[in-house]
């Protein structure tokens, strides 16, 4: 599994250490944030690991800020996209459950230990795992085509 991952300046260590957990794993990693400075803007880091989603050179995205909501806003504004900002292990699994999410983020305040399981749990889930969820994935992808231009 390859899985792209970006963080804003105040996300780094949090970035690396996900980083390095995954990769004992096994798990592919493309960095879409190795330069970090303070004056950076959060929506391009969001927007490269969707890119990257999207394209299909990373299965999923992890996304890390301070609070995970700007984030989570800048991603679901591409196409194709379906971000979750993950606070507990439910919300993992049922966001790959019943809406299909591709991307997660995390707040940086968050307990490192936590996020891990976080991501294991998004990383095992079942994608859309009931029909009824899967109807209204495609409400959301069909008005996403309907509404807006790649």
């Amino acid at each position: 599994m390859k899985i792209a991952i970006a963080s804003d300046h105040r996300g780094v260590k949090y970035k690396n250490e996900i980083i390095t957990y995954l990769q004992s794993k096994d798990y592919e990693i493309i960095d879409c944030s190795k330069e970090n400075t303070p004056t950076d803007d959060y929506p391009d880091f969001a927007f490269k690991v969707c890119d990257c989603v999207v394209s299909k050179k990373a299965d999923i995205g992890i996304l890390v800020c301070r609070t995970g909501i700007g984030m989570s806003i800048a991603a679901n504004k591409v196409k194709g996209i379906r971000c979750a900002k993950i606070n507990s292990l439910e919300d993992a699994i049922l966001s790959r459950n019943d809406n299909g999410a591709n991307v997660m983020t995390f707040n940086f305040t968050e307990n490192i230990e936590n996020i891990k399981r976080y991501i294991d749990a998004f990383i095992t889930a079942d994608v859309i795992n009931d029909e009824r969820h899967q109807r209204r994935v495609n409400k959301i992808i069909e008005y996403e085509d309907s509404h807006y231009d790649s």
